[in-house]
């Protein structure tokens, strides 16, 4: 018993010292040219019938999946995101609503993997009917690897970071004691290359940019 509680004391005598850590977060990215459009395009008609509108929007949309899928567009590349039908109403000169009719909407989101053939695809839905085109961006069919190359340049970024702070400070670094990744945001394009209008639809795919962070823990060693 005595000899516990003389540990006991010894312990309580000699308090432990928090060990020192560095903090530092680091950042990467890799810039690269996509492979990939996604566009979002449709149809929308108008008719005095509920049924003449959604039949003239039915036919104009299934001439462009046609065409897609002529154009080597996969049926698993095209997916409808929008249907609507709903009754139009206008204001007349007295500002009273008068009944117009009815529209409907059909619309496709489209993978594009062939970017060479994105110009003349728009061209050719367009002929076929299509008046609406909601949004188009660029991407990359897979980014792990790009983002990899982020991640890789981010941790040399903290290290380098790491070691002109330890430097500075005159301590050594030590063991990492943890590493964290907060949710990494991918940058949005930059102009970089434009398809001939003469073509189909002149559009540019330009680049995009991959970015990476990570947050590192250094033990701090005195010299």
């Amino acid at each position: 018993m005595r000899a516990i509680l003389t540990a006991i004391l010894l312990a309580m005598a000699s308090p432990v010292l928090a060990q020192a850590t560095l903090t530092v977060t680091g950042d990467g990215s890799r810039t690269v040219a996509p492979d990939m459009a996604v566009v979002t395009l449709g149809v929308t008609e108008r008719a005095a019938r509920a049924s003449e509108a959604m039949n003239a929007a039915s036919t104009t949309a299934e001439a462009i999946i046609q065409r897609l899928g002529a154009a080597g567009v996969a049926p698993a590349d095209m997916q409808t995101t929008d249907l609507s039908l709903y009754p139009v109403r206008e204001n007349d000169l007295n500002g009273q609503a008068q009944f117009e009719g009815f529209e409907a909407s059909n619309q496709l989101t489209v993978q594009v993997r062939d970017l060479e053939s994105l110009g003349p695809v728009l061209q050719a839905v367009l002929d076929d009917g299509a008046n609406r085109l909601s949004s188009l961006r660029f991407t990359l069919q897979d980014p792990r690897p790009i983002m990899n190359e982020a991640r890789r340049a981010a941790v040399e970024d903290a290290r380098a970071k790491a070691k002109l702070y330890a430097d500075a400070a005159g301590v050594t670094l030590g063991a990492i004691q943890s590493i964290s990744e907060p949710q990494e945001t991918n940058g949005g394009p930059q102009p970089m290359m434009a398809m001939e209008a003469s073509r189909g639809v002149p559009v540019e795919a330009g680049s995009t940019t991959i970015n990476a962070r990570v947050t590192m823990v250094w033990e701090l060693v005195q010299p």
